[in-house]
């Protein structure tokens, strides 16, 4: 019995510079791709909070915090300087922007009685987007 032997030679494949170029750039561009995957983005600019309109000379009374909800406005034309005065019936505010050029004090009672809880907000511009309880009457103290 005869065998036959065939012997080939080894096939080389040549690539050309431009092609190798090609694959390299196409490379390095799915490697930078890939890692700006894995990088940390940047926090996101977060937007100040909106302050309720309120005009100077006014003290404006929101009944839902951040500004929300029917806005009250009070100026010092129809108020007493250093008197009680109570919201209506059934109000009550929890944001509030003093704007009167006067302190003004909020009470939780609504005869601004001192044994229930309240603050002052100065008055030469305070924004409270939310009381620390429900507000139903305030007081405008001469400076």
């Amino acid at each position: 019995m005869r065998t036959t032997t065939t012997t080939t030679a080894p096939t080389t494949t040549t690539t050309s510079a431009p092609t190798r170029a090609a694959t390299a750039t196409t490379t390095v561009a799915a490697l930078l791709a890939a890692t700006a995957l894995l990088l940390p983005t940047a926090p996101q600019a977060v937007a100040a909070p909106r302050l309720g309109d309120c005009a100077p000379g006014e003290l404006c009374l929101w009944t839902r915090p951040a500004f929300k909800g029917p806005r009250q406005v009070y100026d010092l034309t129809r108020i007493e300087i250093e008197s009680c005065t109570a919201l209506p019936p059934g109000t009550d505010v929890q944001s509030l922007a003093n704007r009167t050029g006067r302190p003004v004090t909020a009470y939780q009672s609504a005869e601004c009685e001192e044994t229930a809880e309240f603050d002052t907000y100065p008055g030469k511009g305070t924004w409270a987007p939310q009381v620390p309880y429900r507000m139903r009457a305030f007081k405008v103290w001469e400076r």
